[in-house]
C-alpha cells in the first residue's frame, strides 16, 4: 500500500502507464462538477467510481480485498479514517466473489490512516482495507476510487 498526496503523484509514474492515466484523471478533473457514478478512463482496465457519503462507525465493518483490481482511493473533500492490514495467511469471512471482485475479513485492522482532502491510498490485492470510517464524528466525504486492472 502507498499513502501520499496528489501533489506527489509524479513519484509513482514508475508503477506503469495505467497509474499515469489514473493520476492524470485525478489531477485534471474538477470533482466539484462531477456527479456520483462510474466513469471510464480506459474501458474496464481503468475506471473511476465517484462517491459521496457520511463517514461511519467502525463497529460491524470488515476489511476487504480485491483480486482483479488495485484501488487508488482519493479524497476530494472531507476526511476519513481507513483501517488496513496485510493479507498474509488470513482467511476470509466472506468468500471471494468473482463478479463483485471482493472478499471480506473479520480481523481488526493492524493500522489506521486518516486520509484528508488531496490525499490518496493505493491498495493492492494483498492489502486489506476498511474505508469510510469516522475520524471524530460523521462528516461528508467525496471520494474517488480508481480501479486499475491487475492484468
Amino acid at each position: 500500500m502507498i499513502i501520499d498526496t496528489l501533489e506527489n503523484a509524479a513519484r509513482y509514474q514508475g508503477l506503469g502507464a495505467k497509474f499515469v492515466k489514473a493520476f492524470e484523471y485525478l489531477q485534471q478533473t474538477d470533482f466539484n462538477a462531477v456527479a456520483k457514478g462510474k466513469y471510464e478512463i480506459d474501458g474496464d482496465r481503468i475506471f473511476a467510481i465517484v462517491n459521496e457519503y457520511d463517514t461511519i462507525e467502525e463497529a460491524g465493518e470488515q476489511m476487504e480485498s480485491h483480486r482483479k483490481y488495485i484501488d487508488v482511493q482519493f479524497v476530494a473533500a472531507g476526511e476519513e479514517r481507513i483501517g488496513h492490514d496485510f493479507l498474509g495467511d488470513k482467511s476470509p469471512s466472506r468468500a471471494y466473489s468473482d463478479t463483485e471482485d471482493y472478499m471480506l475479513f473479520a480481523e481488526k485492522p493492524a493500522f489506521y490512516t486518516t486520509l484528508r482532502q488531496g490525499q490518496f491510498a493505493i491498495f493492492y490485492p494483498t492489502d486489506l482495507h476498511m474505508p469510510n470510517l469516522r475520524v471524530a464524528g460523521p462528516v461528508p466525504v467525496k471520494k474517488i476510487v480508481i480501479k486499475i486492472s491487475v492484468q
